[in-house]
């Protein structure tokens, strides 16, 4: 007699697993439904899409833009060492050249040596100047 009541309870377990079974079937919708439903979910895959691709340009744009301000400031860095080395090598000639000149200058003598010092001192301080002036800009 124990066995009628098991069998009950087995029988009892599988009509409500069968209940629930079958209440949890999804239903098909209706066609318009899912339509819409379709219709929906493209415009937003395509909004996406929209959105995605608009921020790629952007993006590139902004890259392109900074790699332009980035090559102008190499640009302008390599002009300024550029003008630094050529006032360095002016300077540079200009003090060679100077020392030639004083050395000349001491075959003269009184005034006529004094003038050619000035002079190649003047000289001198004037690439010195100009040189200063070019580096100065920068």
């Amino acid at each position: 007699m124990k066995a009628a009541p098991m069998r009950l309870g087995f029988a009892g377990a599988i009509l409500l697993a069968t209940v629930a079974g079958l209440s949890a079937c999804n239903k098909a919708d209706k066609p318009k439904d899912v339509q819409a439903n379709v219709t929906k979910a493209q415009q937003e895959a395509a909004d996406n899409n929209a959105k995605a691709d608009q921020k790629r340009k952007d993006t590139e744009a902004q890259a392109r833009a900074d790699l332009a301000k980035d090559e102008a400031a190499a640009r302008a860095k390599a002009a300024d060492r550029s003008v630094s080395a050529v006032a360095d090598a002016a300077v540079t000639e200009a003090e060679g050249a100077n020392k030639v000149a004083l050395a000349k200058c001491d075959t003269l003598e009184g005034d006529a040596q004094k003038q050619c010092r000035d002079a190649a001192n003047a000289h001198l301080a004037t690439v010195k100047d100009r040189a200063k002036a070019a580096t100065s800009t920068q």
